[in-house]
This record gives C-alpha cells, sequence and structure tokens, in this order.
C-alpha cells in the first residue's frame, strides 16, 4: 500500500508540474508587455490611428493562415476602448472572415502600447514600434519578436519605403525573412 501511495504521490506531482508549466506558457502567451529592447512610439495618437489600415505583411499565425485581403479597422469607443475589426479571404475556404476584438492601453495614451483580446480575458501585446508622422504606415509587434506586422493606409507600399521599413525590422532584430507579403485583390 506505501508504494502505490508513493507512486499516486509522485503522479500527482508530475501533473501539477506539467500543469504549472503549462500555465505559465499560457500565461506567457497572453504578455502584453513590449519585446525586450523596442519601445512603443512616443507620442501616438490614437484619434489619428483609428479607421482603416490594410496589412501588407506579417510573420505566419495559425489565426492569419491562408489568409489574404486582410484589413484591420480601429474605432475608438466611449469608454477609451478601441474596437478591433479585422478582416479577410480565407483562399481555403474561399470566403471572409472577421473577428471583433477590444484593445486597452497598457499605460500612458499617448504612447503606441495597447492589449488586444479577442477571446474574453486573454490579452496579447500590440506596440506600435515605428509609425510614420502622417499616420500612413505603421510596424506593430506582438509580445515578443514572433508576432510582426506592417500596416499602411493604402493597399500597397511604394518600393523605397518597404525597403527602409524591412531595414528598420532587421534593425530590431526581427524575422523579416519569415514575411508572408499579403494579395490585396478583392
Amino acid at each position: 500500500m506505501t508504494s502505490f501511495i508513493a507512486l499516486l504521490l509522485s503522479v500527482m506531482r508530475r501533473f501539477w508540474v506539467t500543469g504549472a508549466v503549462g500555465l505559465a506558457a499560457l500565461l506567457s502567451a497572453c504578455s502584453t508587455a513590449p519585446p525586450e529592447g523596442l519601445n512603443a512610439v512616443t507620442p501616438f495618437d490614437v484619434q489619428r490611428y483609428q479607421g482603416t489600415w490594410y496589412e501588407i505583411a506579417r510573420l505566419d499565425h495559425s489565426f492569419e493562415r491562408n489568409m489574404t485581403d486582410v484589413s484591420a479597422r480601429y474605432t475608438i469607443q466611449a469608454d477609451g476602448s478601441v474596437q478591433v475589426v479585422n478582416r479577410g479571404f480565407n483562399t481555403l475556404k474561399n470566403e471572409w472572415k472577421e473577428a471583433v476584438g477590444k484593445a486597452l492601453f497598457t499605460g500612458d495614451t499617448d504612447r503606441g502600447s495597447l492589449k488586444v483580446s479577442f477571446f474574453g480575458p486573454f490579452y496579447g501585446g500590440y506596440h506600435v514600434v515605428a509609425l510614420d508622422p502622417q499616420y500612413r504606415w505603421s510596424m506593430v509587434v506582438g509580445p515578443d519578436r514572433d508576432y510582426l506586422w506592417i500596416l499602411a493606409r493604402d493597399k500597397q507600399l511604394d518600393p523605397a519605403l518597404k525597403a527602409q521599413l524591412l531595414s528598420q525590422a532587421q534593425a530590431f532584430r526581427l524575422p523579416t525573412e519569415q514575411l508572408i507579403w499579403v494579395t490585396h485583390t478583392r
């Protein structure tokens, strides 16, 4: 009987450790701080940022896989939050997909650092690390360097500007060789 109890305790201990590690991984995936060494732009004007942005390039993630014609619309809400509507065309399913989320500032509202949720209480970081003075393009990262989006008010970027943004992303040590360049044909 003693060996059975010892075995049971051993199994329970492993289960708890595995659960704790899994919880830690989940919580780190929901981090809202910018990646080490990167800072969100200041000053940031959410009034000027709101509106429609087109996804020019992104790193691959399951929630956007096989998507073209991706856009994001940001709308300031009465409570100071920002409604986020992401929309794109899934080429495998041959249909439009839309996700509605909520963004909140993680600190001062004049800094381009927000947290965004599409899944209830779970938030992820959204950090504008480069921004055109006229708010025509932006570079956004998530909680780590595995998340990168280049957004613009127009569906295409001038080749010289594209090269400049790639150079800047490389200086930020972002994996630009893995970027997916989004088509906008619909």
